[in-house]
């Protein structure tokens, strides 16, 4: 009893004591847990320390190998600064060179643009100056070819032209004989026409409208046709038989080599004629002559030795519009003639 009241009267300091046991236990347990934790980041930092020395002299010889390659750099760069004023210098001359030759530079840059497509025309002519050559080439080949033709006409020449000398005097010979032979014919043939002209005119010395023209026989067409008509008449019919009875005699009296032939050539006046069986002059002098020719062969004229002509209005005997002249250019023309 007297134990549990002396406890009772000591209780402040037996609840204290309790106490303090645990705080100063969780202080050791505390302070063990540090320094566990000291040893366990001091082993850390020792191992963190031994390898950043490690890193550190690595550090400390890339400096050093730094430094001395900051001492050459620096001695270059000093030579480096030198040759950069020099070259300063020498821009500021460029510069001053520059603007002294501006104006020039622009005349150049023209010059250079004008070159520039001279060089592409250039260009492109000497490519075609590759294509012509070629065809030059091919031309050269070719005039070759032709001056060996040509030595080979040349001298084909030279033996024709040989051969035509002697051709030529034989030519010019036989030109001088044709000639004397034709000259002879001709005048043979103008004594014929004249024994001809002379046979006609004895045969129809009686008809006024019958003459000799020069070297030519005319009928006046109303003598042989009726007015815009090309059937000869009755009294035509008689004339152009009378004709052909000298021509048939005349063929006997000339000589086989003369050729020779009778022209009948057919005229009108000036007033057209526009009938349905003409439709101009021409025709109607055409069809008169034609006639004549035909009535002329079915009497036994060779039809080789005619000749059938018409002429229209176009080559009258006299000039003038009265009734007088225009039955005169109305005719019927024999001319014998050489062929």
């Amino acid at each position: 009893m007297a134990l549990s009241r002396s406890r009772r009267s000591g209780g402040d300091h037996g609840l204290f004591w309790p106490g303090y046991v645990d705080v100063l236990s969780s202080l050791v347990l505390v302070v063990t847990f540090l320094l566990s934790l000291f040893m366990v980041a001091q082993f850390y930092v020792s191992q963190e320390s031994s390898g950043k020395d490690t890193v550190l002299r690595r550090l400390q010889r890339q400096i050093a190998e730094l430094t001395n390659l900051l001492s050459l750099e620096k001695g270059q760069g000093k030579s480096l600064q030198e040759e950069l004023a020099a070259l300063q210098s020498n821009f500021a001359t460029l510069r001053a060179d520059n603007d002294r030759l501006g104006g020039i530079a622009g005349g150049i840059g023209e010059k250079d643009s004008r070159i520039s497509a001279l060089s592409k025309e250039l260009a492109d002519k000497s490519a075609l100056s590759a294509d012509a050559q070629a065809r030059v080439d091919l031309l050269n080949q070719q005039l070759l070819q032709l001056r060996r033709q040509m030595a080979a006409l040349q001298e084909a020449i030279g033996a024709f032209e040989a051969k035509d000398k002697d051709s030529q005097a034989r030519i010019s010979d036989l030109g001088a004989r044709l000639n004397i032979v034709l000259a002879k014919q001709v005048q043979e043939l103008q004594r014929y026409r004249s024994d001809f002209f002379g046979r006609l005119r004895e045969l129809l010395r009686d008809r006024k409208d019958i003459r000799v023209v020069g070297d030519r026989f005319v009928f006046e067409s109303e003598v042989l046709f009726p007015s815009g008509q090309a059937t000869m008449t009755i009294e035509g019919l008689a004339a152009i038989d009378q004709l052909a009875t000298a021509i048939i005699e005349l063929e006997r009296s000339i000589p086989p080599e003369i050729d020779w032939a009778l022209q009948v050539d057919g005229h009108t006046d000036i007033r057209r004629i526009a009938s349905a069986q003409f439709a101009s002059n021409w025709e109607l002098s055409a069809a008169r002559a034609i006639s004549v020719v035909k009535f002329l062969v079915s009497r036994g004229v060779p039809a080789k030795r005619l000749v059938a002509a018409g002429y229209g209005e176009f080559q009258p005997l006299e000039d003038g519009t009265s009734d007088e002249v225009l039955r005169r250019n109305r005719r019927i023309e024999l001319k014998l003639t050489n062929r």
